[in-house]
């Protein structure tokens, strides 16, 4: 297993992730509700900075192994899926959204997994609208996670929602689109997507 700054950066993402819980779950005797918020949401906020941060200095740095590629989207999956379901139990989103949403990383973990043991990771590759809804679902998660108006007038909490709906469409979207992508390399047949 190799070592290196990106990697740590990778596994402190892990590490974060009962931490991020945990601030949701102490007495209010320790943390009022708004800091917990602000605290969980700056650790979401940290997470997804790192996650870009590491794939970008793992490039630059021609520091990329097949373990970095592995643990990256793991990271990401699970801190994602923690935060989803803290979100559900917190009553500030819906558990359909956080279904569809988890439901598609096992979906599509699962398909790269195999195309790669095809020899096919490529043909499953990121694609322009797993980027859109990665983005929609982290903004979404951020908004919901602090609970607090941006600017007076705006509910974030319904802001936040709207991005989850249309993360979760994405979502589906994007699932089609990597399954029929795949479908192409094991048929060998060309068809519109």
């Amino acid at each position: 297993m190799p070592f290196n700054f990106p990697i740590l950066l990778t596994w402190m993402r892990v590490a974060l992730i009962p931490v991020f819980v945990a601030v949701f779950y102490l007495p209010v005797s320790w943390i009022q509700v708004e800091t917990a918020n602000l605290v969980g949401a700056l650790i979401f906020a940290f997470a997804a900075v790192t996650d870009w941060l590491d794939g970008f200095l793992a490039r630059r740095w021609g520091q990329t192994s097949a373990f970095g590629a592995f643990l990256d989207p793991v990271a990401d999956k699970l801190i994602v899926a923690a935060a989803l379901i803290l979100l559900v139990r917190l009553e500030r989103t819906d558990s359909i959204l956080a279904m569809i949403i988890i439901g598609r990383e096992i979906t599509i973990s699962a398909l790269r997994e195999w195309m790669a043991q095809l020899g096919q990771r490529k043909s499953v590759a990121v694609a322009t609208v797993g980027k859109l809804k990665t983005t929609a679902q982290m903004v979404a998660i951020l908004l919901l996670l602090s609970d607090a108006p941006l600017v007076p007038y705006v509910d974030t909490n319904l802001l936040g929602n709207v991005l989850m709906v249309i993360a979760a469409i994405l979502t589906l979207w994007s699932m089609v689109y990597y399954l029929k992508m795949a479908s192409v390399e094991l048929s060998g047949k060309k068809i519109d997507v």
